[in-house]
């Protein structure tokens, strides 16, 4: 099998993924060494997109240095403080931008867990100094989404 083999950094994390021979709808995808088994729906155009990944359960996706694909950054010492998920879910919306000044207890941004809308509240107050998530984002629970200082 054929391979072409990319290298991407997301969010300053590396990955080295290995894309074979689309064959029959289906293709064989590495990421970081993690083998799946990827299987393509025809769209009526003619174009094809991914659908879903191969039914037999695999291992989650790892950095090249093995760590979870999830992990907190570093936040400078000072006065920082990040502002962490509650609950697991996914990061719906921003109601603040960088520079912004937010108090204690207000909304910074909304999290949608299992189907409901969570608004996300600022523990205290400070500058928006980086957004650490994607709108779109999975979000563990205690994930890191912002750094107030």
């Amino acid at each position: 099998m054929n391979f072409k083999e990319y290298k991407y950094k997301i969010n300053g994390t590396k990955f080295s993924v290995k894309v074979g021979d689309l064959t029959d709808n289906k293709v064989h995808v590495e990421v970081n060494g993690v083998p799946y088994d990827v299987e393509l729906d025809k769209v009526p155009s003619g174009k094809t997109t991914v659908a879903q990944p191969s039914k037999s359960p695999q291992k989650a996706p790892r950095t090249e240095s093995g760590e979870k694909v999830i992990a907190k950054p570093s936040v400078a010492t000072g006065k920082a403080f990040t502002v962490t998920a509650p609950l697991p879910g996914t990061l719906m919306s921003y109601n603040v931008k960088v520079g912004d000044t937010v108090n204690a207890g207000d909304t910074v941004c909304v999290l949608e867990a299992m189907k409901m809308e969570n608004d996300i509240h600022a523990t205290q107050g400070g500058v928006v100094k980086q957004l650490l998530a994607n709108v779109g984002d999975a979000i563990a629970q205690d994930g890191p989404i912002m750094i107030l200082e």
